[in-house]
């Protein structure tokens, strides 16, 4: 059953491409990455399209290989049979036999325990897969096609370019830690932008800053998770190096509202930043943030583990001005409210009480 969070964000996600959305009606859509985070709620906005908006459905085809994700979705929904579930991996396509209007490539390892774990898969998916999914687009000739990127392409932006602009060029080690997954997405990129130039089409690329909400594993690993995992089960809330360092965190709802208007926009070939550009918050304010919705609940400071790579970005935050502009994307939930929110999703969803496990 779905909770009652996530049926608000979707509601709220509808109001926010309610005059986009209806460039789907009728249509084929291709997502990877399906059982994901960021896939799990398209998958939720496509059903909730078909079942209270279209008179002619669209049409699904939900790809992935489950090496993070899970076959049983994670926001508690089922599919009607406009919606066809593959297992396969992107990196050796299968044949679509069916019409594709749209597609979005949103398969790829996020959380930097995982990419660590699977840095040649990561490197797959980014790469391979990517070249796979824009052959295929050219095939059928879609109308667009939504490359995920990612804020990390941009590495440890130098002083003066925070917040950060599309036109930044970036400033990333190609063989640190992290360069499995920020190289693989900037080659994606250029992939994206050499399919744009020589075949015409029509690829719009996003780069995600933050993305949290309902639908992260607890064992996801990153801040949030960790954060709020910790202080549910009244356990230290872990903070790596001096707890300085500076993000934004874009809600899911606004995200995908703004992933969304990329999708379905006009222009071909352009690129979005699509996050939150107000309360930048270090890691230590973040966690006394949460000790307010959780008390009793505490912070110590520990090194970081061997498994999470180094080079971390001292700030992150996006320059947001030209969705703003193009798209009048403006997110609506701040940090505070959507803290709130995942809270209560893993409290209900993960634990018997605010004290108990249930499963991590």
């Amino acid at each position: 059953m779905i909770h009652p969070i996530v049926k608000k964000d979707i509601e709220n996600i509808l109001v926010g491409i309610k005059k986009e959305s209806k460039k789907l009606e009728g249509k084929t859509i291709l997502i990877t990455g399906s059982s994901g985070f960021l896939g799990s709620y398209f998958m939720a906005v496509f059903s909730e399209l078909n079942r209270s908006c279209f008179k002619k459905k669209c049409k699904v085809i939900a790809l992935d290989n489950y090496i993070t994700g899970e076959k049983k979705n994670i926001l508690g929904l089922s599919y009607d049979k406009k919606f066809i579930i593959k297992q396969c991996d992107v990196k050796s396509m299968p044949k679509i036999k069916e019409p594709v209007d749209y597609i979005i490539h949103a398969a790829g390892i996020a959380s930097p325990v995982y990419y660590m774990k699977y840095p040649i898969e990561t490197i797959e998916v980014g790469t391979k897969g990517t070249q796979n999914l824009l052959e295929l687009a050219r095939e059928k000739k879609v109308k667009s096609f939504l490359f995920f990127s990612s804020s990390e392409i941009y590495g440890d932006p130098q002083e003066g370019n925070v917040p950060t602009p599309e036109t930044y060029k970036g400033h990333v080690s190609s063989i640190g830690p992290r360069a499995c997954y920020d190289e693989s997405k900037r080659l994606g990129e250029t992939l994206c932008t050499v399919y744009h130039s020589l075949y015409k089409v029509p690829v719009k690329i996003v780069r995600p800053f933050n993305v949290y909400g309902p639908g992260m594993k607890a064992n996801d690993y990153r801040v949030l998770p960790r954060f709020l995992v910790s202080a549910i089960k009244r356990e230290p809330m872990p903070i790596h190096g001096n707890g300085l360092q500076t993000r934004t965190y874009s809600y899911i709802s606004d995200s995908i509202v703004g992933f969304l208007k990329v999708l379905l926009s006009d222009d071909g070939g352009e690129v979005y930043n699509i996050g939150n550009d107000q309360d930048e918050i270090n890691l230590l304010d973040l966690a006394k943030l949460i000790v307010k919705k959780v008390p009793g609940s505490q912070v110590v400071n520990i090194p970081y583990p061997d498994s999470y790579p180094a080079d971390e970005p001292k700030r992150r935050c996006p320059d947001i001005t030209k969705a703003k502009a193009k798209l009048s994307y403006n997110p609506k939930v701040d940090i505070s409210d959507g803290v709130g929110r995942l809270l209560q999703w893993y409290r209900d969803t993960y634990f018997n009480s605010e004290n108990v496990s249930k499963k991590t």
